[in-house]
């Protein structure tokens, strides 16, 4: 594994959150329900994310359906995204 390939997951996955805490900042200031969801879309991206990261393949190779996990989380995590755009 490379550490340049666990490095740049790392950091996906911190950018992931740091926009979500930063949606919900903008939640909290003007009330806005649509940012309540794209922060809740970027947690769940990040989340899938930290399902696809090598760190956790290398740790926990025997999880089973990690795939499947990953993916509900991203999709979850979009469809939250684009609901919030089309409110």
């Amino acid at each position: 594994m490379s550490t340049l390939l666990v490095a740049a997951n790392l950091l996906v996955i911190a950018l992931g959150f740091l926009i979500a805490a930063q949606s919900f900042r903008g939640y909290r200031r003007h009330q806005n329900v649509t940012m309540l969801y794209i922060s809740a879309g970027f947690v769940c991206i990040s989340l899938g994310g930290v399902m696809d990261c090598s760190l956790l393949n290398t740790y926990l190779p025997s999880l089973l359906h990690t795939g499947l996990f990953r993916t509900g989380f991203v999709l979850a995590g979009m469809g939250l995204i684009s609901f919030s755009l089309y409110r």
